[in-house]
């Protein structure tokens, strides 16, 4: 399997690239990373130094890999924070370009947009180039709950809802793909209060996974989640059975890195999650 991954890049800790690249390839997948900036850590830090990379920029690699003649063996192309809208364009020139040599390729988009607590924190014009342009060009959307009413406009507080907000993400989808969007980070009035909820929808149905709420808070969770969630739905023709994979595997690794006591994701010292479950959380039809 070859994935084109089109994120950002820090060297320091686990986000981005820097956390779908390596579960990607611990699980025998080519990976064809193209960094859209390059950062020594992530900006949750607080403070960061490198560089942003244009869209004009990012298009050059692009060419540089179409010229490589590969493009027809891309199995997929996966995205998550854009940065710009000039990042984004190229991005979705990419999944064009993809589309054209490789017909079954499929565009996984991570629309980064905010979160719980934190709000919008991309710049202006991103959430409208994510509803109105991304989105519409994906198979596989990945947004957490913030983001699932942000793009929907409409409350997902309860299961019916969200179901609902999912139905009505998909509408706006690519109508020729799956149309398979997985939501993070669900809390519902039927979750209880010491566990974490994921749904997912496709073709009509809807799979819900629930893990035990993890006491830590780590910037990467959602990229690396994206990136499983893109895998295994491509190995398996599963959006139920990829959904309980990837959330058992980032669980695993997540509960490994609390009891490391880490700031950064355990990427590597757990990275048996990925490929071998500690614990294998079933989902089950909603």
């Amino acid at each position: 399997m070859n994935i084109l991954s089109i994120q950002s890049w820090v060297a320091y800790g686990h986000v981005g690239n820097a956390a779908a690249v390596f579960p990607l390839q611990r699980l025998g997948v080519e990976v064809w990373a193209v960094n859209t900036v390059q950062f020594s850590n992530h900006t949750g830090y607080g403070a960061w130094t490198g560089q942003v990379f244009t869209g004009a920029e990012i298009a050059a690699v692009i060419d540089g890999i179409a010229a490589r003649g590969v493009l027809a063996c891309c199995d997929a192309v996966l995205s998550g924070y854009m940065g710009d809208a000039g990042i984004g364009t190229a991005i979705l020139d990419a999944v064009a370009r993809v589309r054209a040599a490789s017909p079954a390729a499929v565009y996984c988009c991570d629309p980064v947009i905010g979160d719980e607590g934190e709000g919008v924190y991309v710049r202006p014009g991103i959430p409208a180039f994510m509803r109105d342009h991304a989105l519409p060009a994906a198979d596989l959307a990945t947004p957490n709950l913030f983001e699932l009413e942000y793009l929907t406009g409409q409350t997902a507080r309860t299961l019916a809802a969200a179901k609902q907000a999912v139905t009505r993400l998909q509408a706006g989808m690519r109508a020729d793909g799956p149309r398979s969007v997985l939501v993070t980070s669900l809390r519902t009035e039927a979750t209880p209060d010491d566990a974490i909820d994921m749904l997912v929808g496709e073709g009509g149905a809807f799979y819900l996974l629930r893990t035990p709420k993890l006491a830590l808070t780590v910037n990467g969770a959602g990229d690396a989640l994206a990136a499983l969630y893109l895998y295994h739905r491509l190995a398996t023709g599963s959006a139920g059975a990829a959904l309980s994979l990837a959330g058992s595997s980032i669980h695993g690794v997540l509960a490994r890195t609390v009891a490391a006591a880490g700031r950064e994701i355990l990427m590597v010292a757990a990275q048996d999650e990925f490929v071998r479950p500690s614990v294998c959380y079933q989902a089950v039809t909603v």
